[in-house]
């Protein structure tokens, strides 16, 4: 079900697939938004109830001035307050990986468990695909084409307008959301408490192998990782073996 809230005079919209299970929040990553975690709240239901965020700039949501770090944790933050459900487990992809674990950091109290998928402790975005995104077209078909290979990974972010066809994420905002998501982060993902699954597509172009093991190293006895044969969206390559894992690791919670 679509649910709103208000944050600071912004719209910000989540789809709560719903059930008897404990709260799992989920965080999408640029391009995508909450509809992108569908297949994975069936696959986790009924132990796990899912709650996604439509980000800022992202989905329903509506669209903001800047795109902080400190900005996207605030609205997490929120969204909690918002729903009064205690102590959850929280799930991010890539931008929402981040977002994830420094909500997690700077609120140890309201974070049970946290599941990362393909993003470091330290990001260094390149954001020339977002600045050769297709604008307008005429078709559904027609921004298929224009995307080729990329298109089922953005499909659930496809909108019509009276313009055309194009997005639900504004490509001007995003170039701004990733700039602003490049640094080093170590200090957040160290401060983490909470048991971490940490899960990394082996054929991922955003996480390297080494720098994967560097923060399991780093934080031992507290981040598993996972590694699945899969790009950097793991969800949607590997949605299964992504389901399988998440579950395994979660099971410890339920």
């Amino acid at each position: 079900m679509r649910r709103f809230f208000m944050v600071g005079g912004r719209k910000l919209s989540y789809l709560d697939f719903g059930g008897p299970g404990r709260p799992l929040v989920a965080l999408h990553g640029h391009y995508n938004e909450a509809s992108a975690f569908a297949p994975l709240a069936a696959a986790l239901a009924p132990g796990w109830r899912v709650i996604a965020l439509d980000q800022r700039g992202h989905g329903e949501s509506d669209r903001a001035r800047s795109y902080e770090r400190d900005e996207y944790v605030a609205d997490v933050a929120a969204l909690h307050q918002h729903l009064g459900v205690g102590t959850v487990a929280v799930l991010g992809h890539s931008l929402g990986g981040v977002n994830a674990y420094q909500f997690a950091a700077r609120h140890p109290d309201k974070v049970r468990a946290l599941v990362v998928e393909d993003i470091g402790a330290v990001v260094d975005s390149d954001w020339s695909f977002t600045t050769r995104l297709p604008g307008v077209t005429q078709s559904r078909e027609a921004l298929t084409a224009a995307l080729g290979a990329t298109a089922p990974y953005l499909e659930c972010s496809f909108r019509k307008t009276p313009q055309g066809w194009g997005f639900s994420f504004d490509i001007a905002d995003t170039v701004a959301s990733q700039k602003a998501l490049n640094g080093d982060h170590w200090s957040d993902w160290i401060a983490v408490a909470c048991p971490t699954l940490l899960v990394r597509g082996t054929h991922s172009d955003e996480l390297p192998a080494d720098h994967a093991k560097e923060m399991a190293v780093r934080c031992a006895g507290r981040v598993r990782l996972a590694e699945l044969p899969a790009g950097h969206v793991v969800h949607h390559d590997a949605p299964a073996q992504f389901a399988d894992t998440v579950t395994g690791f979660l099971s410890t919670f339920s």
